[in-house]
């Protein structure tokens, strides 16, 4: 698998990146080069897959902190992804790749599955031969993928093929069921995932849940409802961990004091916003952060040594 990652990086290189954003001639294909520290993440919106390809990335999002070697991902169906951050040292590129998939594309792939596959893998009767079989599959995948930027008689045919076979490879990996639940989740519950990614693009301001239920024409108790029963929690906790989450990517990666954090992001009590932050998180602000250093700290000498 080293040589498809590596193939992959050489792919990549010779496509002659710019910094940011790179639109290429397959139209659910972008490339990153980030030189910067602070990335650029997709907008939350329809469900997409992203690879690091070359360098370290370090993923914030309400689920915790996750850094991401190369030939390693995540799927937005699954993360909620808030921040990137180029970790892979002074003046080094990161460079990823993101496939995005609308659910109609997922949908289709679902429905043309043969046999009971599907059903299998929801009700976890699925056991993979393989893990790192299924996951070098998809890896393979992507990287033939590239391959078609190369090819350009081949790819208006190819290119809609190999997104069905990606698409595939993702429900075969480990995170299979929860990338199946959550796309019928999202169909059953478009609107009130559009609140959702409203919310992520607005959490440091004043809202409340009378006036998300009055963007969608909704009842407060029926949005409410529908909104923990799609997205797992309510509307104004979604808020305080997109909030929380934040913080302590401010505190961690950019030196902030908990009071200007707090104010950034859109706390008015500090005292609220420590109390709040050590529910969440299990210990204080500068508590949680000091151990978090540590730790980070210490698996970067063990990926050094």
């Amino acid at each position: 698998m080293k040589d498809v990652i590596k193939g992959m990086k050489e792919q990549c290189l010779h496509l002659n990146l710019k910094e940011g954003r790179n639109e290429t001639s397959i139209p659910y294909l972008t490339i990153y080069k980030n030189t910067k520290k602070r990335i650029t993440i997709p907008e939350p919106g329809c469900p997409f897959f992203f690879l690091t390809v070359d360098g370290e990335l370090r993923l914030h999002s309400v689920n915790g902190i996750a850094d991401y070697c190369p030939g390693q991902y995540f799927v937005s169906a699954i993360v909620s992804p808030m921040h990137g951050w180029n970790i892979s040292g002074k003046n080094q590129a990161l460079t990823t790749l993101v496939i995005e998939f609308s659910v109609d594309d997922i949908l289709s792939v679902i429905r043309n599955i043969d046999g009971n596959l599907s059903e299998k893998i929801f009700s976890n009767d699925y056991e993979p031969k393989s893990c790192a079989a299924d996951e070098d599959g998809l890896l393979e995948s992507i990287y033939r993928l590239l391959g078609l930027l190369n090819q350009p008689e081949v790819l208006l045919f190819m290119g809609e093929h190999m997104k069905q076979e990606i698409i595939f490879r993702v429900i075969l990996s480990q995170f299979g069921k929860e990338f199946l639940h959550n796309i019928v989740g999202i169909q059953q519950a478009g609107e009130i995932y559009n609140s959702n990614s409203w919310i992520k693009a607005n959490y440091r301001s004043d809202f409340s849940v009378e006036d998300l239920a009055k963007q969608r024409n909704m009842s407060v108790s029926s949005f409410h409802s529908k909104f923990k029963k799609a997205v797992g929690m309510g509307p104004m906790q979604c808020q305080k961990k997109l909030r929380l989450t934040e913080a302590r990517r401010l505190m961690l990666e950019e030196d902030y004091s908990v009071t200007d954090a707090a104010i950034d992001v859109g706390y008015e009590s500090v005292s609220q916003f420590i109390r709040d932050y050590g529910k969440s998180f299990g210990r204080p602000p500068k508590e949680d952060i000091q151990q978090l250093q540590i730790k980070l700290k210490e698996i970067g000498t063990l990926a050094e040594g």
